[in-house]
């Protein structure tokens, strides 16, 4: 994306396939992770003995599910948002902001490749 006199112009058909390439690549970091979740979860949950019921174990145990629950969710997220990213550049809407349909920052993008909005709109929806 380039600027003129301050405006924001679409993005070149190069940087569109740049940010598909480092969209695809992410989404197979994290299905990777994500199944390895799945992997450790199932492993945690076939491996509780019965014998083992002392409270200081069960809780650690618990603890450590709780945590891999929220990572697979974060993860799940993260894969939702990329897939709709990959989707508005195949509908020709990426790097455009879903509420004032300005032009998204390529600094934004490249930090975080599947945003949805403009900083000054991703900022007001936060406050």
């Amino acid at each position: 994306m380039t600027t003129t006199n301050g405006t924001v112009e679409k993005l070149t058909r190069e940087e569109l396939e740049q940010f598909e390439t480092m969209l695809l690549e992410r989404r197979r970091l994290l299905l990777n992770d994500f199944q390895a979740l799945e992997a450790e979860e199932a492993q945690a949950g076939g491996s509780e003995s019965p014998l083992s019921t002392h409270l200081a174990d069960v809780g650690s145990d618990r603890a450590s599910s709780d945590v891999n629950l929220g990572c697979q969710a974060s993860t799940s997220s993260e894969i939702r948002d990329i897939d709709e990213a990959l989707e508005r550049i195949r509908d020709g809407t990426f790097g455009l902001c879903e509420t004032c349909d300005q032009g998204i920052a390529k600094a934004r993008l490249e930090a975080i490749p599947y945003a949805r909005l403009c900083l000054p709109c991703k900022t007001e929806e936060e406050s």
